[in-house]
């Protein structure tokens, strides 16, 4: 935050998979890009790398899929107790890196836009984004393809 400036937005990147996670070294300038580009200002949240075991528990225990899965969002503002303040706490965003690793190679294109791909994702549900319906879904992939191709990532 520059001094004098009432934009405060923060983000801590966490590593709590089992391997250095390379591609996260990219990601603030990329945040910084989205919320720019979705005008957000002063926000807080959490990126956190995690291994297979640990996104599967988190599914199961508070989800209720006993499975695995790439990227879970958990958004402090669908709560009914949550009290607005002037600085929103969006959440948290648990990306499994074994699984966009899989994707990655699965779907033909390097890590870095995969765990990209991943973090905006994340990030568009913590602001209320869903894809529960083929409307909601359009709206949502075509803005984090907007905001990825803008940051020059683009499908390969």
């Amino acid at each position: 935050m520059k001094e004098g400036d009432d934009n405060l937005n923060s983000y801590e990147i966490i590593n709590n998979a089992e391997e250095e996670v390379k591609e996260a070294e990219d990601l603030p300038k990329l945040l910084e890009y989205a919320l720019s580009y979705l005008h957000l200002q002063n926000v807080l949240f959490n990126i956190i790398f995690v291994t297979r075991e640990e996104i599967h528990r988190i599914n199961k225990e508070y989800r209720g899929v006993d499975r695995e899965t790439d990227v879970i969002s958990f958004a402090l503002e669908d709560d009914d107790t949550f009290v607005k303040t002037e600085v929103r706490v969006l959440g948290d965003i648990y990306i499994c890196y074994e699984k966009a690793k899989e994707q990655a190679v699965s779907y033909g294109h390097s890590l870095q836009r995969e765990v990209s791909f991943l973090t905006i994702h994340g990030l568009l549900h913590l602001l209320g984004y869903d894809h529960m319906t083929k409307e909601d879904e359009e709206k949502m992939f075509g803005l984090q393809e907007l905001i990825l191709d803008g940051f020059g990532i683009r499908r390969e």
